[in-house]
Parts: structure tokens; sequence; C-alpha cells
């Protein structure tokens, strides 16, 4: 089973996107197997992350944007604005696609984990999310 997702962000940041993959996966009635996923986007990447204590996704936010600062003078792809270029190189830092195991007819996430869509562009975006369940 295949499922486009249309993930409407509203700027830089971590947006869980755990329940409606979780949606797709009940819907397969798959009980075992596996679940990728995957954003078609170039300036945005998917993470597995703490989904308990917001302030674990702050932080991450926070040391990306001081690892891969905007207005460095070595960019040269510059035409759709200063935080373009600093969002494929986060996009390239992280990933594009996520691999979760389906146990007993659900995500085999931890306690603590979530699925996020990882929006590096300072405003909000729609994000098409392949979802595929086999």
């Amino acid at each position: 089973m295949v499922e486009r997702l249309t993930i409407r962000t509203s700027g830089q940041g971590l947006h869980e996107i755990t329940d409606e993959v979780a949606e797709v996966v009940a819907k397969s009635a798959t009980a075992s197997g596996l679940c990728t996923v995957f954003v078609q986007h170039t300036s945005a990447s998917l993470i597995i992350q703490e989904n308990a204590d917001p302030s674990a996704r702050r932080d991450l936010e926070s040391w990306l944007n001081r690892l891969v600062k905007e207005g460095d003078a070595i960019y040269t792809h510059k035409e759709e604005g200063p935080d373009d270029m600093p969002s494929h190189i986060k996009s390239a830092l992280t990933a594009t696609s996520l691999a979760i195991p389906i146990v007993n007819g659900r995500l085999a996430l931890g306690r603590w984990q979530g699925i996020y869509l990882w929006e590096h562009r300072r405003r909000g975006h729609e994000r098409s999310v392949v979802v595929h369940v086999g």
C-alpha cells in the first residue's frame, strides 16, 4: 500500500506526523512488515525523535541552525532566499526517508519516539510525504 500525505508546515521546526503515518499502517491491515516514509523535497527532512519533551526538539533546531548558518559567503545558490541553501545542507545532513518495522499491526516505535517532518525553511510549506507499507 502506498499513500501520499500532504503536510502543511508553519515554518522552521519539527512537525510531528506519527499519527498520520500510523493511520496509513492501520488502513493497510499489515500485521508484520516495514513502513517506509519518504519526503519529496530537498529543503525538508524526516527524523525519529523524542515526542515527550518539546525542549529536545527546540534544542535540535537551535543546534542545527548554529551548525548551518544563513548568509555564509561560500553559498552561491541564493535565488530562493537566504534560508534556501542552508535548508538543502540541513536536509543532506539528516534523512529524506525512514524505515520503521511493523509489529502486530503497529509501528514498532519506542515509548518516547515520534516521526517528524523537519521543515528547514523559515516560512511554511505544503510538503509531500510518501508512506509505503509492505
